[in-house]
C-alpha cells in the first residue's frame, strides 16, 4: 500500500516538475483499461471529496448527491477522458503529431490526478472573485498540460502546437470577456456564480 502511494506521489511530481521527461516515455502497449480505471478512480475520489466539503459546509446530503458523487462523477470522468482524447487526436492531426488513439488516452489519463483537485477547488469558490481566480488558474494550468501532452507525448511540431494552444487560449479569453463566462462558471460552481449576477 505504501509503495502504491509512493508511486502515485512520484507520478504527480514527475508530471509537475519534469513533464517533458514524463510524457516522452508514454508508448502504446495495448493496455487502455488501466487508463479508464485511473479516470474512474480519480473521478470517484473527486466526487467523494466534493461531497465531504459540502458535508463540512453544513449542506444537506441527499441520496441523489451521494449517487452523483459515487456514480455520475466517475462515469463523467471516463466520458471526459474520451472526449478529450478526440480533441487531442484533432490537435495532433493539425500539429503533425502521432495519430495513435491509445497514446492520446494514456497521456490524458496520466494527468487525471488533477481532476479531483479541480472539483475541490471549484467547490471551494464562495463568491464571484474566488470563482474568477480559481477558474482562471485551473484553465491556464490545463492549457499548460495540454501543451506538454501535444508536444512531448503526441510529438507535434512545436510551432504548430504553440499556435493551437494560442487559439485555445484566445477562445477561453473570449469566453471570460463575454457573458458566456456565466455558463462556464455555472458548470463549475452554481452558488459562487450566482454571486456574480448580484
Amino acid at each position: 500500500m505504501i509503495k502504491k502511494f509512493k508511486n502515485a506521489f512520484n507520478h504527480v511530481r514527475n508530471v509537475i516538475v519534469n513533464p517533458k521527461r514524463f510524457f516522452t516515455k508514454i508508448v502504446a502497449d495495448g493496455n487502455m483499461e488501466e487508463s479508464m480505471l485511473k479516470a474512474f478512480l480519480y473521478g470517484l475520489l473527486g466526487g467523494c471529496l466534493v461531497l465531504l466539503i459540502r458535508l463540512i459546509g453544513g449542506a444537506t446530503i441527499t441520496l441523489g448527491s451521494i449517487f452523483t458523487a459515487i456514480v455520475i462523477v466517475p462515469v463523467l470522468a471516463v466520458a471526459l477522458l474520451f472526449v478529450m482524447g478526440g480533441l487531442m487526436m484533432l490537435v495532433s492531426e493539425i500539429t503533425g503529431g502521432e495519430r495513435d488513439w491509445e497514446i492520446a488516452i494514456k497521456g490524458l489519463a496520466s494527468i487525471f490526478f488533477i481532476y479531483p483537485a479541480i472539483l475541490v477547488l471549484n467547490a471551494l469558490a464562495f463568491n464571484c472573485v474566488s470563482m474568477w481566480v480559481i477558474s482562471l488558474l485551473v484553465d491556464i494550468y490545463i492549457l499548460f498540460l495540454f501543451y506538454n501532452i501535444s508536444l512531448y507525448c503526441m510529438r507535434g511540431k512545436r510551432g504548430n502546437v504553440i499556435l493551437v494552444i494560442g487559439v485555445l487560449a484566445l477562445f477561453l479569453l473570449t469566453v471570460y470577456m463575454t457573458d458566456y463566462r456565466i455558463g462556464w462558471f455555472m458548470l463549475k460552481n452554481t452558488s459562487a456564480t450566482l454571486a456574480c449576477l448580484l
